[in-house]
């Protein structure tokens, strides 16, 4: 059975975290992805002394693993080799890095002009704020999403996971697949750029609406809606942690107050509706938290999924990657972690399903540079002499200073 990239190859030139998902999620689909690092290996090695952080196994899974110098005449051209046979350059360097090194996309579509060559970055190639160093802190912090995230009472919060980096990276492999489906009519490659803060705009739904609607909000709500305009919605304490609570149609408002047996509130001037009710979001909130008061996680979740109650357990990362749910749908992979920590690292895997392909096999990310000579002479058509000089001159083991 097929996949839907299968027989497309793309280089992944991606680092961190926007560009590491980029491709994991191409390879998912079935692309062959060649990770092309620099010789002394992607910035989030770095992230250990041993140069096998987690984060790069969790990220690099099923993919092959290349060095090339791109600040070396010969790493240009063995790049520039690979594009000939490639149908996607993936990069999220700052903008116009790859230019700089003589290896940008006016290059390279001389060298392919079928080639899909896709950019990420922070703030995008145009507008005021293209050419500031960005990271998913940063991007957090422009956005409004630091702004929007904690209590009232409290300085704004960053979100606990890099949900820039992952909302950029789901955008720029949208852009790479619409790219690939149009060159399969026209025959043209093309340029695909996203921006992280463009993605992230359109995650502030509820808070952009509630100033529009010039309702009385404060900008950062803590865990209740971050418009004020549902209750109850919210974390709320229980004897053994918290419970997220969330009543969105009538039907599931009704379910609670008859579990709560407060079947008083049902219908009752003041109360029948979502905006009625979002007025009154202290008192409905009391009144959750009265009936919590002495119950347990377990017991609040079992007794309001029975009454089909939207609700859910506060859980902790250590509940999250051993969860029986996401073994099932395939999402949790536990790799042999190369570096220092547990013995294994437990990989994300594909949350796309095709009815017609079978989940994707999911193997560790490379070392650092252990596929180059076979990428270079399986796809760049070197010879073994040829490898051994390139591998000659391009051979450090840390980043040259700039």
């Amino acid at each position: 059975m097929t996949r839907p990239l299968d027989g497309v190859r793309v280089l992944d030139l991606g680092q961190i975290y926007q560009g590491g998902y980029c491709g994991l999620l191409l390879s998912y689909l079935g692309a062959d992805v060649i990770k092309v690092e620099p010789p002394w290996g992607e910035n989030v090695r770095t992230r250990s002394e041993d140069g096998y952080p987690p984060q790069f196994q969790y990220l690099n899974a099923s993919k092959r693993g290349i060095t090339l110098d791109l600040k070396s005449s010969d790493g240009r051209a063995a790049l520039e080799r690979l594009v000939e046979k490639a149908d996607v350059l993936l990069e999220n360097f700052a903008t116009g890095k790859m230019a700089e090194l003589g290896v940008g996309y006016e290059r390279l579509r001389e060298v392919n002009p079928e080639l899909v060559y896709a950019h990420g970055s922070g703030y995008g190639d145009s507008g005021p704020y293209a050419e500031y160093p960005a990271m998913d802190l940063t991007v957090q912090a422009m956005s409004g999403v630091m702004e929007t995230t904690g209590f009232p009472e409290g300085p704004p919060v960053k979100a606990g996971p890099a949900v820039c980096d992952f909302v950029g990276a789901t955008h720029l492999a949208v852009g790479i697949v619409g790219a690939l489906f149009r060159r399969a009519t026209t025959g043209e490659g093309d340029y695909v750029e996203v921006g992280m803060f463009d993605c992230m705009y359109p995650t502030l739904a509820s808070p952009v609406s509630a100033w529009v609607a010039e309702r009385d909000a404060p900008p950062r709500t803590g865990n209740r809606h971050s418009g004020l305009s549902i209750a109850p919605y919210n974390a709320y304490e229980v004897e053994d942690g918290h419970v997220a609570i969330i009543c969105i149609a009538e039907r599931h408002w009704e379910s609670l107050a008859e579990v709560m047996g407060r079947e008083d509130l049902i219908g009752r001037e003041g109360w029948g509706s979502k905006v009625e009710r979002a007025r009154r979001i202290d008192e409905v909130d009391a009144i959750v938290e009265t009936w919590l008061d002495g119950r347990t996680k377990t017991e609040v979740v079992e007794t309001l999924l029975e009454a089909n109650v939207p609700c859910a357990p506060v859980r902790t990362v250590g509940e999250i990657v051993d969860d029986p749910h996401l073994r099932e749908r395939g999402m949790l992979h536990d790799l042999p972690n190369p570096g220092e920590g547990r013995e294994s690292t437990p990989v994300p895997g594909m949350p796309i399903g095709f009815g017609g392909s079978e989940p994707p096999e999911v193997t560790r990310a490379p070392s650092l540079g252990e596929h180059t000579e076979e990428v270079l002479t399986e796809v760049a058509g070197y010879t073994p002499e040829e490898v051994d000089r390139l591998e000659g001159t391009g051979s450090g083991s840390s980043p040259p200073r700039e």
